[in-house]
């Protein structure tokens, strides 16, 4: 279910080259406003997971919306060729590639970031290519808004996280990214620009929002803001026990929004003191230290990490932020005295991801290969899920953050095209590998290996599970993915991208073969 490390290569390359100048001449009609170019491919060709390499046929830099959609019409015109947009590259397995085919370059596009008022509420118009980190800063720093909904990391695009779902630890409260948008502009796979929302062309709104690319390319979204807090106390807890963990965790993402923190988070760690792994990862601050000695003395190999953070404003006195946070952690069960806190202004807490970034540039881990695996779980399955995985397969940590909380299904659209498991309460489960290149670190194959490991044992066991942002080989592993959602999938092909050529590097479709 998840492809080893490959290399993609024709099997007859002499007729793919001779495909290749036929489809070239035909892009060379193309009258762009930005520029298409043959010859400087290869960032293209690969990802952030390094799993992949897949070579275009050329990159699209577009000026705008038009030169997406005459991409899209060109590519209509031949047998062969696909189009994938590409936003910053951070896919894990080549989901923005698109072989001998068309990248559009999505960061190209000119930023726009405009904010408006529609009655009470305020909005941002934002391209599909800007990242949310440049949204933030234009909407934070000039009129003291923000989204409401964020991903953990922000050098994503808005186009990108919008079709998968876009997830962190506001999602409990305000639902993905994805429930946080009001209209989309769209290119269709027929090359047709329409504007969509839930009351205009909804279907397609409906099935781009969590559409892996499937039915249009994101050229502008409409989200939802908010006033912004000033700051953030951000807090972490210590756990020994998997099911003391959840269940806190299930209360705080259970109450009514003013009864529980802003946003909660958590993950599993090893119980030694590995720098990496280990106790080192909890502090946040460096003067902070773990204390082993308050670990119960029957702990087991894997500790968990709750971490809760609470907005609040300059003008709130110390004594009402420090009552609060207080009067929630009482009621929780973690590991006493081993609580760590920071209070940081809400652009460092946004950001704080980047300086992982940042380090992991440093030490030369951010550009190896990330074999990572994302999955949703039900509640009914988190604790078995526990057991096989985080006690036994990953007991030794793998290089980065193990994230395991819970969210609820009700702040989520099933109108949507991501699908969810059952029951209210999911868990996402992240498994975030930053790992030193072979030989210092485990060879590659060995990772994806114990992917495939903890996915087979998920449906070996009959867990109630799917992969987010999934990867799959098969039309058949997809069909069971999408469940009793498949058909709805299919239709929405058919009827906005019948050609197949969009987001060829999903592997869910081929312009050779579509499923009845």
């Amino acid at each position: 279910m998840i492809a080893f490390l490959e290399r993609f290569v024709p099997e007859n390359d002499t007729e793919m080259r001779a495909d290749d100048d036929d489809d070239a001449n035909l892009c060379r009609g193309l009258e762009l406003q930005g520029t298409i170019d043959y010859v400087c491919t290869g960032p293209a060709a690969k990802d952030f997971g390094g799993i992949f390499e897949i070579r275009p046929l050329a990159v699209i830099r577009p000026a705008g919306q038009e030169d997406v959609a005459r991409v899209v019409r060109v590519a209509s015109r031949s047998a062969n060729l696909t189009v994938a947009a590409r936003g910053n590259g951070h896919s894990i397995n080549g989901q923005a590639m698109a072989e001998r085919g068309l990248v559009i370059d999505m960061r190209a596009m000119d930023g726009l970031i405009q904010v408006l008022r529609i009655g009470a509420s305020a909005y941002v118009d934002v391209g599909g290519g800007v990242l949310w980190e440049h949204l933030l800063e234009r909407c934070l720093l000039g009129f003291g808004l923000a989204p409401r909904s964020w991903t953990d990391y922000l050098g994503l695009t808005v186009g990108g996280t919008l079709s998968n779902a876009g997830v962190s630890g506001q999602a409990f409260r305000h639902g993905p990214q994805t429930s946080n948008v009001s209209e989309l502009e769209v290119v269709t796979g027929k090359g047709d620009t329409l504007v969509c929302s839930e009351t205009q062309n909804s279907e397609l709104f409906f099935g781009v929002l969590g559409g892996l690319g499937q039915f249009g390319i994101i050229t502008r979204a409409r989200v939802l803001l908010q006033t912004a807090p000033d700051r953030v106390r951000l807090i972490r807890v210590v756990y020994s026990e998997f099911e003391e963990y959840a269940r806190d965790a299930e209360f705080l993402v259970s109450l009514p929004e003013g009864e529980s923190f802003d946003y909660v988070e958590g993950y599993a760690f090893v119980n030694s003191n590995d720098p990496v792994n280990g106790w080192a990862s909890v502090p946040l601050r460096s003067d902070q230290g773990f204390d082993p000695s308050k670990i119960p003395r029957d702990a087991g190999p894997v500790l968990y990490c709750l971490e809760v953070a609470l907005h609040y404003r300059n003008s709130d006195d110390t004594y009402s932020t420090d009552k609060a946070v207080g009067q929630m952690l009482g009621r929780l069960r973690f590991c006493e005295n081993l609580k760590f806190e920071v209070d940081l202004s809400y652009m460092e807490f946004l950001l704080r991801v980047k300086q992982v970034e940042q380090a992991a540039m440093a030490n030369g881990i951010w550009d190896t290969s990330h074999p990572w695996l994302n999955l949703f779980v039900s509640k009914r399955d988190i604790v078995d899920f526990d057991r096989m995985v985080f006690k036994k397969i990953l007991k030794d940590g793998i290089g980065g953050p193990m994230l395991v909380y819970p969210l609820m299904r009700s702040k989520w659209d099933d109108r949507t095209s991501v699908v969810l498991p059952e029951g209210e309460i999911f868990y996402i489960v992240a498994l975030l590998r930053f790992n030193h290149p072979y030989p210092k670190g485990p060879p590659v194959e060995r990772l994806i290996a114990q992917n495939h490991e903890i996915i087979q044992g998920c449906t070996t066991h009959a867990l109630d599970f799917k992969l987010y942002i999934p990867h799959y080989r098969s039309e058949e592993q997809w069909k069971r993915h999408f469940g009793k959602h498949w058909a709805t999938f299919v239709e929405r092909k058919g009827r906005f991208d019948p050609m197949a050529i969009l987001a060829p590097g999903q592997r869910i479709f081929s312009r050779n073969h579509q499923p009845l």
